[in-house]
Formats: C-alpha cells, structure tokens, sequence
C-alpha cells in the first residue's frame, strides 16, 4: 500500500524523527527502517510521518524496557541459582521498592502519552480545511462527492475478471486499479466526510495515516495534506461482505494548477452529458444489446454472474426471472432505485440514460429471456424525474 514513487525528503530532520534516528542508532538498527517492507510506511503527509515517529519512538522505548527487564531477570537467574549456592533472602515488601516500580512505570507512561496525545489531536483538527469531499462507501464502491465543486462519480475496481478468476496474467496494480480515482490537489487541507450506504465500510489510505470508518446514518470525518503529486492506494479495512476485498482506493494527486484543469474538464464534462442525455434519441435493439453486455459485465455481473443465474440463495438469478420478464415498469424501478433491505443498488446516480437503458434491454433480451422489448433513454429520463 505505499505510493509508487516515494522517495527521501530533502531537508533537515524534524525533532520526533531526529529521537528515532538516534534511538535507532542507539539500539544497533538502521536509520533506513522506514523502508523495510515489514514496518509501517512514512507516509506522504506531515501526519503520517508523525504517526511512523511516534510508532517507532514508542517501539524503541518498549525495546529498552524489554532489555533491562529480560537482561536483570536472565542475569538473576544465572548469578542467583542454586547450582551456585545462592539463598533466596527472606522479605515481606519494601515501601522504596513498591514506590520506585510504581512511579518508574508511571514516568514512562507519561512520557509516551504527551506525543501520542498530541498527534492523536492534529488527527483530528480538520479547521480550516481548503477542499472537502463527501465519501461514502456502497457494497463494493465508493461514491466521491466534492463540495466546493459539482462533481461527483463512483470509483470502481477496474482489474479484469478474468485476472481475478486466475484466467490471464495479473497486472502490477491488480486489486488496486480503479476506473475513476479520486482527484486531489497537493498542498493544500483536505478535509474528508465518510458515511456509508448499507453496511459498515474503513476508508484507509496508508500514505495518508487515514484509517476512518464508514457507517450508516453517520458522518466521520478526517484530513489529508499530501505533499507531493502522485498516485497512492488504499483499500476497505472492515469486512463489509462478498467483494470486501474487491473495494479498492486509489487517490491520484496533482499540483494544485493540474487539479483546477482537471475539475474545469469534470464540470464541462458532467454538462456535456446531460445535454446528451437530454437530446438522446431511440437506438437500435444491436446497439443497445452491445452496450448492454458492457454494462452488465461492469456493472451487474458479480451478483447476476455472466449467465444470468445469480448465486442461489444470496443473489436473486435475472434468467428466466419474474423482473426480467415482467413488465418493463417494474425492472426499470428496481434498477434505477434499488431495493430496500438488500445488496440491489440504486443505479440511477451511477450510470448514464443511455447504459441504464441498454443494460434493462440487454437483460429483457438475454440468456433466453428474449422478451423482443427495448427500454428507450427518453423512458429513464421520465422515470427519473418523476422520481418512481
């Protein structure tokens, strides 16, 4: 999970990480333990290196407890045993003793709780914040909403099935490429919103030191200010069901100039589209057949399964169902909107008319369903601004 093209900081070392270089120094290890794949990573903010500091300045601190404890008991042990004629002394307690191993502990505790206090409230101070994003986690994607922006998309896993299905050779970003990342600029305060729509989800983002649950009915909230452009990965970290780990997050950061370019595309972009949308007229039943099964397949296809037979028991099957092969109101609902209660989502806000329109046709008309029906882009844009 570290981002792609770290590399050393130049400048003068910060206080906390000057303590864990001498600390380091002191105890025979290497300065460079911040690159070893088993430790955490320093990250690419000014918080995350102040989570590795104080992770490892408590590590050390616990090693040279762990020495002098284990070296008195291994030296007693040895100097004091029987072999070598030593009597146990005879004792009921000493006030010095009882007052040295309480307030030696206590002093320690205090001097671990200072720091760690203190970065546990950088954590949490997201004032003055120059951009917020809304993100909610769905079973299994994530929804991206900028508030000072009209912008808003899903970020998908875009690893191919068939990679995942151990049918073709698996890419160096497998399970880590979305379709859509989320876009942010470098420099600047970035103030995150998380909630959920079904279950709870974990937004985590190592480089970032962003580890926030996502639940239902509720809005967490951190912060980010990454220092340098580039693409950084995260992933799910609470067990939200089937695809948990088919959750990925990719974050793509740019310099600030890039992203204003990049939300100026997006904007222009989202209009362009809706006035497609609102101008589109009837397609071919083979044209909306092909550009169903791409849906499907994006889209629809982890529960449904490529047949249509859906998973018994879990997943409802769209072969031969009551849907499907029902009337043309009913399927155009659940898909738009969802199903309450269940793992069905709301597709409305996340595909456009026309692939709304080619997947409900593509589903009326295949595995033998053959219903000969089409649903048109102007029937989606009635439904959805009837809102039923």
């Amino acid at each position: 999970m570290r981002h792609h093209s770290s590399g050393a900081r130049p400048g003068t070392l910060p206080p906390g990480r000057a303590l864990v270089a001498a600390s380091m120094l002191v105890a025979g290890v290497p300065a460079g333990a911040q690159d070893m794949r088993l430790n955490m990573t320093r990250g690419a903010t000014e918080l995350s290196r102040q989570v590795f500091d104080l992770h490892m300045t408590i590590f050390y601190i616990c090693v040279a407890i762990a020495l002098v404890v284990f070296g008195l008991m291994f030296w007693s042990i040895v100097r004091h045993r029987k072999a070598r004629g030593a009597v146990p002394a005879q004792f009921h307690g000493s006030l010095k003793v009882e007052i040295l191993w309480t307030a030696i502990p206590v002093l320690i505790l205090v001097a671990m709780a200072v720091p760690a206090t203190r970065t546990l409230i950088a954590m949490e101070d997201t004032s003055a914040s120059e951009l917020t994003v809304l993100v909610t986690g769905s079973q299994w994607k994530w929804h991206y909403k900028y508030l000072d922006y009209p912008i808003e998309f899903y970020s998908v896993l875009a690893t191919p099935r068939a990679q995942i299905a151990n049918a073709a050779d698996k890419t160096p970003d497998y399970l880590r490429a979305v379709d859509k990342p989320l876009v942010l600029p470098s420099g600047k305060k970035v103030r995150f919103l998380l909630t959920a729509d079904d279950v709870i989800h974990s937004w985590w983002v190592p480089d970032f030191a962003i580890k926030k649950d996502a639940v239902p009915g509720f809005i967490n909230e951190t912060w980010a200010r990454i220092d340098k452009p580039g693409l950084y990965y995260g992933k799910c970290a609470e067990l939200c069901g089937r695809d948990h780990g088919f959750m990925p997050v990719a974050v793509e950061v740019k310099t600030p100039a890039d992203f204003e370019a990049w939300a100026a595309q997006q904007v222009a972009a989202a209009e362009q589209a809706k006035a497609e949308a609102e101008s589109a007229g009837p397609m071919s039943m083979d044209e909306q057949m092909a550009l169903g099964r791409q849906v499907y397949e994006r889209a629809c296809v982890a529960c449904h399964q490529a047949g249509g037979e859906g998973l018994p028991g879990v997943f409802p099957a769209l072969k031969g169902s009551a849907i499907a092969t029902g009337e043309p109101a009913a399927h155009l609902h659940i898909v738009l909107f969802g199903k309450t209660g269940t793992a069905m989502q709301a597709f409305g806000k996340q595909l456009g008319v026309k692939e709304l329109a080619a997947v409900i046709t593509y589903e009326r008309n295949a595995w033998g369903n053959a219903k000969g029906d089409q649903v048109q882009p102007a029937d989606i844009a009635a439904a959805i601004a009837k809102g039923e």
